[in-house]
């Protein structure tokens, strides 16, 4: 088992990009779908993969650049998920939940970009 020190963000960031996962291979076994569903896909694992090199970074400089980065896909992720439930897709109950998920992934790299930005003021 990994080693490292827990990690909220890097834990509850996996878990949402496996659940979007196996929702998008469902969704493109279901539907045939592979354009919509391979772009939340592919926003939705790029908050952890960013996040996961950020915690791998060298420097603060490159901590606050993926930081960012997975911040930028997780408001691209919260826009696919708002699309497929408003064309209904999605159903209202699947739809709420992945955007809880997300809006929590958001607000804690916000918190984290605000705490930087406090320290590097200081």
């Amino acid at each position: 088992m990994d080693q490292e020190k827990e990690n909220p963000l890097r834990d509850k960031s996996y878990a949402f990009a496996l659940t979007m996962v196996k929702r998008c291979f469902l969704l493109q076994r279901k539907s045939n779908d592979s354009v919509i569903s391979k772009k939340l896909m592919r926003s939705a694992t790029a908050i952890g993969s960013n996040i996961e090199e950020a915690i791998g970074g060298h420097s603060s400089k490159n901590f606050r650049k993926k930081i960012s980065i997975s911040y930028k896909k997780a408001r691209e992720t919260h826009y696919w998920i708002r699309l497929l439930g408003d064309a209904e897709i999605f159903t209202d109950r699947e739809t709420n939940e992945y955007l809880e998920q997300v809006e929590e992934l958001l607000r804690i790299m916000a918190s984290i970009q605000k705490n930087m930005e406090a320290n590097q003021d200081s």
